[in-house]
């Protein structure tokens, strides 16, 4: 895969229904433009439980809770490693009046992986970053179930097969190990039609906000190899 360079900054999220392959198409775009990195809101906030910051402990006490973190929280983090990066202005805080102004270099480019999940949400993260571009993947509902049914996956790796387009070397067992694979409790038809539709709930108002902002962009696909040619085509146009 040839690689290009961005000339300006892009601040991309990905939104796209579970199973539609945003893991696929972040690891692409970023094989593509070397400056692009990925944030991960559950990496960062994994991080830091695991480190004890500050941040991290107090996150935990609401995770050992059984409570969600909040967004005040996951905000926090997330400018803590754009700051740290210094993709934004180091004295930027959360409760600033105005978003932080961002760096224009393209090595400032990232992909936020996790978050914002509902308008709300966007809307707090408008307050602290401009993003330029959200990219809502779309790949038909039977398609998705049929790839999760072909899914297998090695648990103690957490290494995923699929029988359609990623097959074990010989079926049913690892190629590392020559371990059984198995299936995870939650492929099912009915609780995948159920997180489908719950994030059709969710993530219809998203879409609608980020439309108002004019950074809103689709792209659909049966596949991932389907869905890349034409992710590159629209960040060669914008970005490089």
């Amino acid at each position: 895969m040839s690689t290009k360079e961005f000339k300006r900054a892009a601040r991309i999220i990905l939104v796209g229904a579970p199973g539609v392959g945003k893991g696929t198409q972040a690891e692409r775009l970023m094989k593509r433009y070397p400056q692009l990195s990925a944030v991960s809101s559950g990496d960062l906030l994994r991080e830091g439980v695991r480190n004890k910051t500050p941040l991290g402990r107090e996150a935990e006490n609401f995770i050992k809770a059984g409570n969600l973190v909040p967004d005040e929280m996951i905000l926090k983090l997330i400018l803590d490693k754009l700051k740290s990066n210094r993709w934004v202005s180091t004295q930027s805080s959360v409760g600033d009046a105005i978003p932080a102004e961002p760096s224009k270099s393209p090595s400032a480019s990232f992909i936020l992986d996790g978050f914002p999940r509902t308008a709300t949400q966007a809307s707090r993260l408008d307050s602290l970053i401009p993003v330029n571009l959200v990219v809502s993947l779309i790949t038909p509902v039977n398609i998705i179930l049929s790839r999760i049914a072909s899914r297998w996956v090695h648990a103690p790796s957490g290494r995923v097969y699929n029988t359609g387009f990623n097959a074990p070397k010989v079926p049913g067992r690892d190629d590392l190990t020559g371990e059984p694979l198995t299936k995870r409790a939650d492929d099912d038809d009915e609780t995948w039609k159920q997180r489908l539709k719950k994030f059709d709930e969710t993530s219809q108002p998203l879409l609608e906000h980020y439309d108002r902002k004019s950074v809103l962009w689709t792209v659909k696909g049966n596949s991932s190899d389907e869905i890349t040619p034409k992710l590159f085509q629209e960040l060669d146009s914008r970005f490089a």
